[in-house]
């Protein structure tokens, strides 16, 4: 009898491909795009929402008839404003920058769509992104290991993924350059081949984070004051939403020499600039870990670590902290260590897991 598996599909090239893949592997596949968001922007819902707008669904639903598999929506906007959008703009109003796709993979695509698929009998979920899952016969454990594309590689996004999930999760593209993809999509017959990767948050338009909270938050935005790194007040700031660590223009008042957002403080509602020297430190806390590679932390491990998506792994020393949480120490600073961003580990390819920097 063959497995059936529930494949969440874009609209884009990556998850057509896999889906076909899957297919063509034996696998009963079933196609489904995730309805995640809504906007009052009828024009925004219709062209531009990634994943979400109607384009993308009749994209999707065109290369499943294509390739010959049933596909369906499923709404997820409850779900989703709950868990990703309303913590988004908490964090924010909380002086953090967080990565909402982190928090959708955990929470909707391999929690509550995960659960979808297991109670209509599904064997499996799957999506396009590039990375792999393998099991090491020694240990019983499903690791997450890094695609062969360096460049296109996923994993940082997926540190959140548990055993139960790994063992029932196929990621069919992880072993293909992207290169590849597209022309398996060409060869094949299906018009997203050449369609461009999605490059901003699938609910923000035009990448303007600030806007948004602004637009959505039931909390007024408040001006407060820019100081430096002894606390003297340097000027005024229009609210701490607008600015990032690390953020250099933009920030409306001129110094004289260049000048970094190098903390921002939600309660005093101040922004701390600093000289670029000032961005640099050795030492990460993170919370709400999850670890892959192992069950505990029981000595200091060596690791390398990212502190953001587009970081490259850096080396570092792995401490456990109570409440869940751990300590990384750097061999070398790390600029802009950012509260809210997630910091994943890894030993080599494997994935040891990962943590929201607090």
């Amino acid at each position: 009898m063959k497995k059936r598996v529930m494949i969440g599909m874009s609209g884009g090239v990556d998850s057509s491909v896999a889906a076909y893949l899957l297919k063509e592997q034996g696998y009963d596949v079933i196609g489904v795009t995730m309805k995640l968001w809504q906007d009052d922007d009828d024009e925004l819902i219709e062209n531009e929402g990634g994943c979400c707008s109607l384009a993308a669904v009749e994209d999707a639903r065109r290369v499943a008839d294509r390739i010959g598999i049933p596909f369906y929506v499923l709404n997820f906007s409850d779900v989703f404003k709950q868990k990703v959008i309303e913590p988004f703009i908490d964090e924010y109003l909380n002086g953090r920058t967080p990565n909402p796709c982190i928090a959708c993979n955990k929470h909707i695509k391999f929690d509550d769509f995960f659960n979808k698929a297991r109670q209509i009998g599904c064997d499996y979920v799957a999506t396009g992104h590039y990375a792999k899952i393998e099991k090491d016969e020694k240990t019983g454990r499903y690791l997450l290991k890094k695609s062969v594309t360096d460049k296109k590689d996923q994993t940082y996004a997926l540190y959140n993924l548990t055993q139960e999930q790994l063992e029932h999760t196929l990621l069919p593209i992880g072993d293909y350059e992207k290169e590849r993809v597209r022309e398996i999509a060409k060869e094949i017959g299906i018009d997203v081949h050449n369609k461009p990767d999605s490059q901003e948050i699938c609910f923000v338009k035009d990448n303007d984070y600030a806007g948004y909270v602004k637009k959505h938050s039931k909390k007024r935005i408040e001006e407060g004051y820019f100081v430096d790194t002894k606390g003297n007040v340097l000027g005024k700031h229009k609210g701490i939403v607008n600015y990032t660590i690390g953020q250099r223009k933009g920030l409306g008042i001129a110094f004289g020499k260049p000048m970094f957002v190098v903390d921002i403080n939600a309660k005093k509602n101040t922004v701390v600039l600093g000289d670029n020297e000032d961005l640099f430190n050795k030492v990460v806390i993170a919370k709400d870990v999850n670890l892959i590679a192992f069950d505990e932390i029981t000595e200091p491990v060596r690791v390398e670590a990212k502190i953001r998506y587009s970081a490259k792994p850096s080396p570092a020393t792995l401490y456990k902290l109570d409440d869940n949480k751990i300590k990384l120490v750097f061999d070398e600073p790390q600029r802009a260590i950012t509260k809210g961003q997630s910091v994943v580990m890894y030993n080599g390819d494997v994935v040891v897991g990962g943590g929201i920097i607090c």
